[in-house]
Parts: structure tokens; sequence; C-alpha cells
């Protein structure tokens, strides 16, 4: 019977790991869809290969600092448990490779492509791992430091702040240091529009996203004997409470109402195992308002050029997760309890303060020697053909 638990439970979270891969696939068509024609390539082949250095770098380096094991031990050892050891090592692997994945989004259209593959390697081997051992394997103390200060331990599920608002907020810096799209804001105050290139594009990665976070949270039970339909009832709940919020204060805007959706979801992971559906529609309801709010704000009045909005997106959505963990959570409004709101207002803080320093750091440090942006020619050219040398839709002559 043992041998049947190892089994199930290595399958199990190597399905989670598996859906969590193809949402890689839904970051990908989301930018897809919304930058220009002359960025769609690079679009997908950012996606890819950030997910291949993060692959690498957590391997080697970034696992360790988050969980202080590696793998430069034997494949006999490796292969114990059924390899459960490997498979919790991919499956948290693709949380870590939703970081770059973030980020990308938001520095669409101008970033030079090698910074960014050295961004994501420094990013993915300490930054994020730093803050997730910390957040879910004890380190240094801190969850029992947040535990005697408030008789409960930070609460993050499946990471709407350790996944979602550090991603964010490193974005947020990148985003800043890197600077808008040559043209974007003119001199005269005129703003001007890029408006997505591709809706059936965009709508297709939200969709695959939208799928694959029920692995994402789900699955982020990690045994099989902790499978819980309420995480995903609650996924469902703040999936469709993002979506209907954003339709109707985004004026049936097609962007808004696809991002509505992973809005309500980033936000349900921190407090989906405890809260009621109810809690997790409004959650999410909250959500999809703040994205379609934030992300108008940003853009037109603060003159932030966040292509994807993955600030309010992930950065601010996160944060509320976080902190709606420790509302909806409570045996008053429904939840399971066991989580108490000021504990979930530290540990949110500190992921905040720790991936705005670490981004501005990374990211200032690239500005400063090797830089940030394309030149004006090639950010005018786009980078399918500056950086890929290929645009998605070459034209080419027949010559039959």
């Amino acid at each position: 019977m043992e041998a049947l638990k190892q089994g199930a439970d290595a399958l199990f979270i190597l399905m989670g790991a598996v859906m969590v891969l193809a949402m890689h696939a839904g970051f990908a068509f989301l930018e897809l869809g919304t930058v220009r024609r002359k960025n769609q390539v690079n679009a997908l082949v950012k996606i890819l290969v950030d997910f291949s250095v993060s692959t690498v770098v957590y391997f080697a380096v970034g696992y360790a600092v988050a969980y202080g094991s590696g793998f430069f031990v034997g494949a006999q050892q490796l292969a114990a448990q059924n390899g459960y050891a490997l498979v919790k090592f991919f499956f948290l692997l693709t949380f870590a490779a939703a970081i770059p994945a973030i980020i990308s989004g938001g520095i669409a259209e101008r970033a030079k492509f090698w910074p960014q593959l050295i961004a994501t390697a420094v990013i993915v081997g300490f930054v994020y791992p730093f803050f997730e051992g910390i957040a879910w394997n004890q380190h240094f103390g801190v969850q029992g430091w947040i535990q005697r200060l408030t008789g409960a331990e930070f609460h993050d599920f499946a990471g709407s702040v350790v996944v979602h608002a550090v991603g964010g907020w490193i974005a947020l810096g990148a985003v800043l240091l890197l600077g808008a799209r040559s043209n974007r804001y003119r001199r005269d105050g005129a703003i001007s529009a890029h408006p997505p290139s591709s809706i059936p594009f965009l709508a297709l990665g939200a969709w695959i996203l939208t799928v694959g976070w029920f692995g994402f949270n789900v699955m982020s039970a990690q045994t099989l004997d902790k499978i819980s339909g309420l995480v995903a009832v609650n996924s469902l709940m703040a999936m469709v409470g993002g979506t209907l919020a954003a339709l109707l204060l985004g004026r049936n805007d097609p962007g808004f109402v696809h991002n509505g959706p992973l809005a309500g979801l980033v936000a349900v992971c921190a407090g989906s195992d405890l809260m009621h559906p109810l809690g997790a529609l409004v959650v999410g309801a909250v959500a999809g308002a703040i994205f379609v709010a934030m992300f108008t704000l940003t853009q037109n009045k603060w003159k932030i050029d966040d292509v994807l909005g993955v600030w309010p997106l992930h950065g601010l959505c996160g944060a509320w997760g976080g902190i709606a963990a420790g509302i909806f959570g409570a045996q008053a409004l429904g939840g399971l309890g066991g989580v108490h709101l000021g504990a979930q207002l530290i540990g949110t803080l500190m992921g905040v303060l720790w991936a705005t320093a670490g981004g501005a750091l990374v990211y200032g440090v690239l500005k400063a020697t090797v830089g940030l942006r394309l030149s004006l020619e090639e950010e005018f050219d786009g980078a399918d053909l500056s950086i890929h040398r290929i645009s998605a839709t070459p034209e080419r002559e027949a010559n039959w």
C-alpha cells in the first residue's frame, strides 16, 4: 500500500507540473496577442527560453536556496519513492519560472534579449527562492516570529504573494527602469494607442492560463491525500468573479474581460484552501476591479508603460490575495480559520518589499552595465526583426 501511495503522489504532483507547464503557453499567447505584430515572435521565444534558463538555474541553485537540498547525488537516490523529490522539483520549478514570464509582459517591445536572460538567472536562482524559503520552508525563523506575534503563520497556499506579488513587484522596477516605449507618451501630452494585435490569441492565452491554474492551485496540496475540492471550486468562483467585475468596469473591453479571470485567480491562490466559495467570488470580483482601475490609472495618468499590466494584475492582485486570505479565511466569514489578518499583512508586506528591492537591484545593475533597452532603430523595426531576424508572418515571393 505504501508503494501505491508513493506512486500516486508522484503521479499527482507530476500532473500538476504538466498543467502549470502548459500555463507558460498561456503566458506566451497572452503576450503575443497583446503586443504589436512586429514583436510577436519575440514574445514566443522569450517565454520558452526564459523557462529553459529557469530550469537549469532552479535545478542547480534555486531549489537548494529555498529548500536546503539539491540534486547532485546519484540517480539511484533520486529515484527513491518513485522519484517524488524530482517531480516535486518539476512542480515548484514551474512556479519559479512564472516570475520571468510575468516580467516579460511588462517589459515587452523594447527590452534587450540577453540582459533579460541574465536577470532571469539571478531572479530564479536567488531573489525568488530566498523569499520562497521564508514563506514555505520556515527559513530564518520568520514564520515562527510572525506566529508568536499574531498567533498564526503567514498563509499562502498557492502563491498569491510568493509567486504573483513577487513577480509583479519585480516587474514594476524593471518597467520603470526601462522606460516607456518610444512615442508612447508624446510631448504634447497625447498618448499613442497600441491596441492588441490579436484578440483571438490574447483570449487563447487567457484560456490556457485559466485551465492550467486549476493545476497551479489544486495540486499545491502536493500529495493525493490532501487534495481538496474546496480549492477547485474557490478557484472557479474567483475566476468568474474577476471576469464579471472586469466586464462591467471595463465596459465590455475584451482585453479587460480576458484578464479579469486571471486577476481573480491570482488573488484566490493564497486562501483557496480556506475560503467559502462565496468569499472567493468576492475576492475575485475585487481583484477584477483592482486590475481594471489600476491598469487604466498606470497607463493613462501615471504614464507607466506596463504593456500587459503585470503590476496591477500580479503585483496588486497578488498582494490583495495575501490580505484577503486573512479576511475571508476567517471562520466569521465562513472560512476554515487558522489565519490572522495581521500575519497576512506582515507576510504580504515582506514579499512586496523584498521583490521591489530585488527588482530594482537586478535591473538597476543591468541598466548601468550592459543596458536594458533596444536602440530606437531596433525598437522601431520591432524585436522580431531586430533580435530574431524574422517576423511572425514573413512575406515571401513564390518562385514557381
